[in-house]
């Protein structure tokens, strides 16, 4: 709950400072005091956008603390699972600063405003006139149905299943997108694969290929090269060997005469056997050297595939081709795969449809058996609210697929004359009976509810008398389970807080600002006087509130 508000800095409010307690705590003041001011500020730590029009003094910042009892309302786990210091006592904190900027904190750890809505959502519902359009959303009136019916744990199952029912269908749906779309092309990446396959390429081939390529293609002028130069080398007529042997002859003859004939004599052997071996050598390579059409055909064949190949996979050589065919025989490994992953995503998507099948169906019987009960216990109630004639009926139905809410549609209806049919209720009831209605639905709703806090801004609007005394005894009877808070215009409704606070506005000095001061028992007689009497409280007024108080029971 709800047990200090403190705002600093916005609209009207320089700074304020309220305590409040469980039970039902009453707001009044005259019009254009600031009440509903009161509620935008609070509305900050709940999540609503601001910028710099809500300042008050533009150069300062504002800032809007909300510290909250949570202990019995079993929120442990969003802080663990947001990675939050969980607090019995917590604070959510709002600040904006004169540029613009906001900021938003839980226990002073910064957090996005998403998140502080969530966590404030969890703690607070204010109920302003404009929240009778919830009355045409189903999620909204299946929430109703549910605390009827005492749902809430199947829900929740129902919730878990069905968000991994969405993960799975939404994986299952991909996968087979992307095969269907991959098994129009598988056949063709088989095609490309077996082409390479076939080629049966070799790491290293190319280059090999190219050399006997360049080899077999000028076969004719090496062998006549070769041959020319082993005749040079050792022909039967002047050759370059005869010379070199009668070189040696006439050196071995004259070697031992002069101190560099041996040395000259050594060299011009050495020269000659080496010579004599290339000689050797060159005569083999042209007797091996033969021109083999047939093997350069074939050699020409083989290099124009491999070109082939890669020109058509757009790759640089031979070994980026073999590179190329791995990839795409993976490509067809994951196509195949596909089939297999997207089978067994198949067969856990029907065993998880039928999980949420069944949830969903335990969810709409129970509904479904509850809403007479629902339908009664609000016309009655209606009925004490001054609608001898209201009706309250459901409409409910199933959709045809599973949403986050189930398999069910529900619509309220309703009419207020005995001799028209009941219709939809956000259409045919007026402002006043829409917030009769919300208050019946509320009113049951807390019991089942396990929401701290409640605020309502003028729920009675529109009824006076016997049924504004009977919509304190209903706010009264809320205050019972939950902390409830009501800024009224109603003497009979005022009268029944166990608190009350008065709004007002200040004009001391420069400015007018909006302030709040908790009534004593003397002043909250005199205010409850002036909601009965106006501006000029008489002593029959005075009289009367106390009579008021007194019969509420405070």
């Amino acid at each position: 709950m709800l047990v200090k508000l403190f705002v600093q800095n916005y609209a009207l409010i320089k700074d304020l400072d309220v305590q409040l307690e469980n039970g039902l705590t009453i707001i009044t003041g005259e019009t254009g005091a600031g009440k509903s001011i009161l509620l935008g500020a609070l509305s900050l730590i709940l999540g609503t956008r601001a910028d710099t029009s809500v300042l008050l003094e533009k150069n300062e910042k504002c800032i809007v603390e909300g510290t909250f009892r949570i202990e019995e309302y079993d929120l442990s786990e969003f802080f663990t699972s947001h990675e939050l210091d969980y607090e019995p006592v917590t604070i959510l904190r709002r600040e904006i600063n004169p540029a613009g900027k906001s900021r938003a904190f839980i226990n002073d750890t910064p957090v996005t405003i998403n998140l502080l809505k969530e966590l404030g959502d969890k703690l607070i519902d204010i109920h302003s006139q404009h929240q009778t359009l919830m009355l045409s959303d189903n999620p909204f009136q299946l929430n109703v149905i549910d605390s009827f019916a005492g749902t809430a744990k199947l829900n929740s199952e129902y919730r878990t299943a069905y968000k991994n029912y969405r993960k799975l269908r939404k994986e299952y749906l991909d996968i087979k997108e992307k095969a269907d779309r991959n098994k129009a092309d598988l056949e063709y990446y088989q095609f490309q694969f077996n082409q390479i396959e076939e080629a049966k390429l070799v790491q290293g081939e190319q280059e090999e290929l190219e050399k006997e390529q360049e080899l077999l293609s000028h076969a004719e002028e090496i062998k006549v090269a070769l041959s020319n130069s082993s005749n040079l080398f050792a022909s039967d007529g002047i050759s370059i060997l005869s010379m070199l042997r009668e070189i040696k002859t006439n050196l071995d003859k004259i070697k031992t005469f002069i101190p560099e004939g041996e040395d000259i004599f050594s060299r011009t052997d050495s020269s000659y056997i080496e010579l004599n071996d290339l000689a050797g050598e060159v005569e083999k390579l042209a007797v091996s050297i033969e021109a083999d059409p047939h093997r350069l055909a074939h050699v020409n064949d083989r290099l124009d595939t491999i070109y082939s190949l890669i020109q058509k996979h757009r790759v640089g050589n031979l070994n980026e081709l073999i590179i190329k065919k791995e990839e795409i025989k993976n490509l067809i490994k994951s196509i195949v795969t596909s089939d297999d992953r997207m089978t067994e995503l198949a067969s856990i998507l029907e065993r998880e449809t039928d999980k949420l099948r069944k949830l969903s169906e335990e969810i709409s019987d129970k509904r479904k058996n509850i809403i007479p009960d629902v339908e009664r216990k609000i016309t009655e109630l209606l009925k004490q609210l001054g609608m001898p004639n209201a009706r309250f009926k459901i409409s409910f139905s199933q959709v045809g697929d599973f949403t986050h809410t189930g398999i069910d549609h529900a619509e309220f209806l309703f009419t207020a004359n005995k001799q028209v049919a009941p219709e939809n209720l956000a259409r045919i009831a007026s402002g006043g009976e829409l917030s009769r209605v919300m208050l019946s639905l509320k009113s049951f709703l807390t019991k089942n509810s396990n929401l701290p806090t409640i605020i309502f801004d003028e729920i009675d609007a529109g009824v006076s008398g016997e049924i504004a005394d009977k919509v304190g005894q209903i706010l009264a009877g809320m205050g019972k389970y939950m902390q409830v808070v009501n800024i009224t215009h109603l003497p009979q409704v005022a009268s029944r807080g166990s608190k009350h606070y008065h709004v007002y506005k200040d004009d001391t000095g420069d400015s007018t600002i909006t302030r709040i001061k908790l009534l004593s028992s003397d002043e909250r007689v005199m205010e409850v006087a002036r909601l009965l009497s106006g501006s000029e409280v008489t002593e029959i007024a005075i009289k009367n509130a106390r009579e008021l108080i007194k019969s509420a029971g405070n």
